[in-house]
């Protein structure tokens, strides 16, 4: 269950990502002018230290992106930064591109290999906790459901590999599709992860192990 407070952020997530997301090789080419929010999805931190949050946009010619990043309350060295935001409720807040953050590589590769699905989302309201649907849904298919990912702080290389982003741990690669509906949709083995989201009712892929 992902716990989230009704905050204010300066500046805004979106408006974070808007700015950060033109200036990444795998964005090249694509009218990221005004991007707009298609739906989002988060994973668990075990530890219930790290926020994680994977943000689908939609840019002007009406390509999805996919762009996870991590919340954190102090500075993480070697994770790139996407920015910094103050947070209504918890304060200054590191927002960090999600491949280069161990929390997060180990977040989907649980779900890849083990199958654990996304958190549920708990928003603390001044009426008490109060359970709210996801804008996005994605589920795992061909799990191994017997091994482990990395731990959250093993050693993760991450390297751009033209629309994708590729982690490489010990135990092989997870490959995350940044610009969906790519050449990866046709061409797949072994455990995927699919999503839907409002407008995007066939399960579009989103992330393989290999």
């Amino acid at each position: 269950m992902a716990v989230i407070h009704l905050a204010t952020l300066v500046p805004g997530k979106l408006e974070l990502l808007q700015a950060w997301v033109p200036t990444q090789p795998w964005a090249t080419g694509l009218d990221t002018t005004a991007l707009e929010l298609a739906g989002a999805y988060r994973f668990d931190d075990p530890a219930g230290e790290v926020g994680t949050e994977t943000f689908l946009l939609r840019t002007g010619e009406g390509t999805v992106l996919q762009v996870p990043v991590t919340y954190r309350a102090q500075p993480l060295a070697d994770a790139d930064l996407v920015g910094t935001t103050e947070h209504s409720v918890l304060g200054h807040r590191f927002v960090y591109d999600g491949p280069t953050d161990p929390v997060y590589a180990a977040a989907l590769s649980s779900a890849l290999l083990t199958g654990t699905p996304q958190a549920e989302l708990e928003y603390q309201t001044p009426d008490g906790p109060e359970v709210r649907e996801p804008t996005a849904r994605v589920h795992t298919d061909g799990a191994l459901g017997t091994l482990s990912g990395p731990p959250a702080d093993a050693e993760v290389t991450v390297t751009t590999e033209g629309t994708t982003t590729v982690l490489r741990t010990d135990g092989g690669e997870l490959v995350l599709l940044r610009v969906l509906g790519g050449p990866e949709e046709g061409s797949v083995a072994g455990p995927v992860l699919r999503g839907t989201w409002a407008g995007q009712d066939a399960p579009a892929l989103l992330a393989l192990a290999r």
